[in-house]
């Protein structure tokens, strides 16, 4: 790493603002399974530590939840390896969302971290896992990690699982009973992917969505997926 502390970018590779991102505008649906990151983010930052990871499973929200935070705040919003492309002066004590933060390099991640604390501005990090999992190379990094203050989401509980059908299929203009909802919500993984596939399969049959149409859909789907 250069001895000011830049970040070792070549010319004419470095990002320029704003990034523009979209969805945060999005309803959130708060319940168990996600309600003590919604609550700490709707605060944050609280004087108590200028970086935070945010973590969760696939489908558990925390990328929309970290993008409405980075809207409120007026964060630059940055995606995993994007944190080496990034011109550092541009971002010097200004908010910071990098997602899919485990995919940026150790240096460029260690340099976010160390402008963070060295300017106060904040730093969110979003990743599937906690950062005490991630693996690295530079034991400065390592000790960062292990120390940093983190908030979990749980993968989706049913409320969240009903709000994301109801979205998924509003976006299609379909209007299912609410049995229909009721029995997906029991029957699918936990996960956002497997709710808009389910959906997708739905619409494609361009039939009336009902329980028994939504059986078959999800006997396929569990067929196909061994």
């Amino acid at each position: 790493m250069p001895a000011d502390g830049a970040l070792n970018i070549p010319a004419g590779e470095q990002l320029r603002l704003p990034l523009e991102r979209h969805g945060a505008s999005e309803a959130f649906v708060v319940s168990a399974s996600n309600e003590a990151a919604v609550r700490l983010l709707e605060r944050w930052p609280d004087g108590a530590g200028a970086v935070l990871a945010l973590h969760g499973p696939a489908g558990s929200g925390k990328s929309r939840l970290a993008e409405i935070w980075a809207e409120r705040v007026g964060a630059v919003a940055l995606h995993g390896a994007e944190a080496g492309l990034i011109d550092p002066r541009e971002i010097e004590g200004r908010p910071l969302l990098l997602d899919r933060a485990q995919d940026a390099d150790d240096e460029s991640l260690f340099h976010l971290i160390n402008l963070a604390v060295s300017t106060g501005a904040p730093l969110l990090l979003a990743s599937r896992s906690a950062p005490r999992g991630w693996a690295t190379a530079l034991p400065d990094l390592r000790s960062r990690l292990d120390a940093m203050r983190t908030v979990g989401l749980e993968a989706p509980d049913d409320a969240v699982l009903a709000a994301i059908l109801r979205t998924r299929f509003a976006e299609r203009s379909i209007a299912p009973a609410p049995e229909v909802i009721d029995y997906l919500v029991r029957r699918l993984d936990r996960s956002a992917e497997a709710a808009a596939a389910a959906v997708e399969r739905l619409d494609a049959r361009h039939r009336p969505v009902t329980r028994v149409l939504a059986r078959e859909v999800l006997d396929e789907l569990q067929a196909e997926g061994g």
